[in-house]
């Protein structure tokens, strides 16, 4: 049974800072007895399957790295009608998708959360590694501080 609150970390966590969301994801699992209320899943990249993941939640809190012009290692906490997607996918796949997109198909579907937090970090570094850079690395114990407010219903 489909949990009301649910924690998403995305990201490929092969590429450096790509994969901030599931590095979180992985420390948030540490202190999950904490959450009994919520699910925690590590949708790696994300995909069109982010949309029967979210379906029919009461609240869904979605971490990954993201551009956002500012200094590498800021995070930002915003919902979806404040963001604009300037992804350009190279076509229509299940494996690559727009999280803004999976979104508005979940509202057209009627299964769209009734709130979504997402959290957008600026990658510093983004290359082959299974480490983040060193400059999120110090930033963690924060971003788990700053996420873990929202892990509430």
């Amino acid at each position: 049974m489909k949990k009301e609150l649910l924690v998403v970390g995305l990201g490929n966590p092969l590429m450096s800072d790509e994969g901030i969301g599931v590095h979180i994801l992985n420390r948030l699992l540490r202190d999950r007895d904490k959450y009994p209320f919520a699910e925690f899943i590590d949708a790696g990249t994300g995909g069109i399957n982010l949309l029967h993941l979210i379906s029919n939640r009461k609240k869904v809190i979605i971490i990954d790295c993201a551009y956002m012009n500012t200094v590498p290692g800021t995070i930002k906490r915003f919902v979806p009608e404040e963001a604009e997607s300037v992804k350009k996918l190279a076509c229509q796949s299940l494996h690559e998708a727009d999280i803004l997109k999976i979104i508005e198909m979940s509202v057209r579907l009627g299964e769209c959360p009734q709130e979504i937090i997402i959290f957008g970090i600026e990658p510093e570094v983004l290359e082959l590694g299974s480490q983040v850079s060193r400059k999120l690395e110090e930033k963690m114990g924060y971003y788990i501080s700053e996420i873990s407010k929202d892990i509430r219903l």
